[in-house]
């Protein structure tokens, strides 16, 4: 066992045993690159990346490949989800260089931590047209050797150029509104009309485009941003991107038709697409949004969930094969746990088996493209390939009997599932990631909670989505909180919290605290996150050039202090953040969170302007900024029938530009010591009453739903702004 025997990340783990004489990130092995002048080879990761695991297996297991390692390098390995700091400076430097990036990164860095060569997986052996990694460590030890002087100054000068990249700018000007407009334009140029989603093959879904085009909707009354978000959800939960036997959905489409997976499943896209189908079920009333939205967090409190009650972070997409799991030593495959040969369809469903092979595509060849190796060869991935009605009529079956039939396959094969090997569970408890599942979970506490009742009929009577966003976040608040130094922690697990927060902890745990807060109305929670507002604009705040850094700046093995710029598979820090403090100024009245958001909108303007596509969610705080937000506050007994009708009108009804606040009379006074403008509301006559505000001026309260009902239709009332020239 190497150094990594005695980490906590799972990622580490993995490469305990490697003859490779790993060190983790850390003054150990700088000091001992420092000694022995010699490079580090740096290489990051994460314990559900699959082709990590293809190389760990092709060079890292090989004891030729570890000596010339050991010999010529100090090799360092970090978890990206541990420390995305690191990550983030060395990717910057890998897309510069190589024009592309991905995982594994392998950097190699002079003894002062500058980076000089870079690449993503390599094979052992020139193959594929990539170089084989044997012979890039020997021609790279040979630099080092006999050109230093060259290296060094390579690694100098690049150094310098990505530092100049991250340096603050000033302040731009505040973008206009027609900048939305205009950037709509970019969505409709990539979008793909038949098969949903942006762009050909791979399709990666990226919620916080639909969450932009979702308000561009409601902002503004344009029918095809509505139209581009909801095919798009719609293709990803009828293909192969959702699992449905299991429910969730996996990593992205190696196909433009959203059929074939790569298979590993990530917390944060869970919790950001349960949001992008509550508000698709929001706005167009279909079930099936919030089916898809109950399913898949079904999936993550089934699977994910930590016993203390926060989530884990992901699900691996290797696995050993069915068939393989008593041989020692079998070799993992990637979705080996979620194909189907259509002989075991037929051996688990009889009868019913005709009608999954019509309804999922499945064939008796496979549907499966084969990947390199063969190994989906004459399986299935099951995707709804045709519609129950067209299952009932190809089958000459009453409709309801092939539902009910479908159903009852559904449980059949989810309990064959169990029995296979099951992925490796990535179980460390990030604070971001669980801060977006929280979020999550609070939004569908409130859309889907006790007493909500959708104009198409769905109603989901019990507490559990708002009872297990309470308990992660207090598992947050309480286990990865540092009271003593006021900051938040990264990682939790095996017992240990540890690594200090980055911008983005602090910002999805403070969406999510105000997610609760609209849900339940509980002080504590915005309390909390106005503290944690203060502490992140303390740490990272860049009062030079507006916006979050990603870090505090304050290690000196991390070159860079960066600001993100890029809303991918997670939103960035600084979008997240721009949301926030617009809506915590419509709270609180705070004119600093209003500074703050506008200075943040400005900073980014040349970019929302110039490559709308990078920035979604950045554009979606200005469509929220332009929108202006209102507030919606309802007294009453969160137990009584009256609150519960009057909640269930706001949850029913998609209201980006709105901020409700749901209280009781005897929580108002401590809700008033944060919220002034609440201070006197009552419940008039021992009833339920309902106030909506906008800018802290308040129209006649009501305890009567329908005016509330128009009231709300007002808020929803679409404003052109055809006339703006602006930027």
């Amino acid at each position: 066992m190497n150094r990594l025997a005695r980490e906590k990340s799972p990622y580490l783990l993995q490469h305990a045993d490697n003859p490779v004489d790993w060190y983790p990130w850390g003054d150990e092995a700088f000091g001992a690159a420092r000694r022995r002048d010699c490079p580090i080879f740096l290489s990051i990761g994460y314990s559900t990346c699959h082709w990590c695991h293809v190389m760990e297996h092709e060079s890292f297991e090989d004891a030729s490949i570890a000596a010339v390692l050991n010999e010529s390098y100090v090799p360092i390995k970090v978890d990206r989800e541990e420390r995305p700091d690191v990550d983030r400076v060395y990717m910057t430097f890998v897309q510069a260089t190589t024009g592309s990036g991905g995982w594994p990164m392998n950097v190699w860095l002079t003894p002062d931590l500058k980076p000089f060569f870079a690449g993503t997986y390599f094979p052992p052996s020139s193959r594929w047209g990539r170089p084989g990694f044997a012979e890039v460590l020997g021609e790279i030890a040979r630099m080092w050797r006999d050109e230093r002087q060259r290296v060094t100054h390579s690694a100098d000068s690049l150094t310098e150029r990505l530092r100049a990249f991250a340096a603050t700018r000033p302040d731009g000007l505040l973008p206009g509104p027609r900048v939305l407009t205009d950037a709509l334009a970019h969505w409709r140029q990539a979008f793909d009309p038949r098969n949903g989603g942006f762009g050909g093959a791979p399709k990666f879904p990226r919620p916080c485009e639909l969450l932009f085009l979702f308000r561009e909707h409601a902002r503004t009354g344009d029918e095809q941003a509505r139209e581009m978000a909801t095919r798009t959800l719609e293709a990803m939960a009828l293909g192969g991107m959702r699992d449905h036997v299991g429910g969730g959905f996996h990593r992205y489409s190696v196909d433009a038709e959203w059929r074939i997976p790569h298979f590993e499943k990530m917390l944060y896209d869970q919790a950001q697409l349960v949001l992008a189908y509550l508000e698709a079920a929001q706005i167009t009333g279909n079930v099936f949004c919030s089916e898809v939205a109950a399913d898949t967090l079904d999936y993550v409190l089934r699977d994910l969930r930590d016993p203390g009650g926060a989530f884990y972070s992901a699900e691996d997409a290797d696995s050993v094969p069915p068939e393989s799991k008593d041989q020692p030593g079998a070799h993992k495959m990637e979705g080996a746990f979620y194909l189907w040969r259509d002989a075991e369809i037929a051996e688990r469903l009889g009868d019913s088996a005709d009608f999954v092979r019509i309804r999922f595509g499945v064939r008796p060849q496979g549907n499966a493209p084969s990947d390199p190796q063969g190994e989906f060869i004459a399986k299935n991935h099951l995707f709804v390939s045709r519609s129950i009605d067209e299952v009932a009529r190809m089958t000459a079956t009453p409709v309801v009997v092939v539902g009910e039939a479908l159903r009852a396959a559904r449980r059949a094969l989810f309990e064959a599932r169990q029995s296979r090997p099951r992925p490796h569970l990535d179980d460390k408890i990030l604070t971001a990631w669980n801060g977006l599942m929280i979020a999550a979970l609070a939004r569908a506490g409130r859309v889907l909670g006790p007493g909500v009742r959708h104009a198409t009929g769905l109603e989901l009577v019990d507490r559990r989505y708002a009872r297990a966003a309470i308990e992660a976040a207090e598992f947050i608040l309480t286990r990865l909180w540092d009271p003593s130094r006021q900051v938040m922690l990264r990682r939790y697990r095996d017992g240990e919290a540890a690594i200090d927060g980055y911008a983005e902890d602090y910002a999805f745990m403070i969406w999510a605290l105000l997610e609760l807060f609209e849900s339940d109305g509980d002080p504590r929670w915005l309390e909390w996150a106005i503290r944690l507002q203060d502490r992140q604009d303390t740490l990272f705040w860049d009062e030079a050039g507006g916006g979050w850094f990603s870090t505090t700046g304050t290690d000196p093995s991390v070159l860079l202090r960066m600001k993100e710029d890029y809303d991918g598979a997670e939103p960035t820090p600084t979008s997240v953040s721009a949301l926030n403090v617009l809506k915590l100024h419509h709270l609180t009245g705070h004119a600093t969170f209003l500074t703050r958001a506008e200075r943040t909108l400005a900073a980014f303007g040349s970019q929302v302007e110039q490559a709308p596509r990078g920035v979604p969610m950045m554009l979606a705080a200005l469509s929220s900024y332009h929108a202006g937000l209102r507030q919606i506050v309802i007294v009453g007994d969160s137990e009584a029938e009256d609150t519960a009708q009057m909640r269930t009108a706001v949850a029913d009804r998609f209201l980006p530009f709105s901020v409700v606040v749901p209280t009781s009379a005897q929580a108002l006074a401590r809700l008033a010591r944060s919220l002034p403008f609440v201070e006197g509301m009552r419940a008039i006559d021992d009833r339920a009453t309902a106030y909506v505000c906008q800018e802290f001026a308040c129209r006649r309260p009501t305890n009567d739903v329908a005016e509330l009902v128009a009231e709300l239709e007002l808020c929803a009332t679409v404003v052109p702004d055809s006339t703006d020239t602006s930027r």
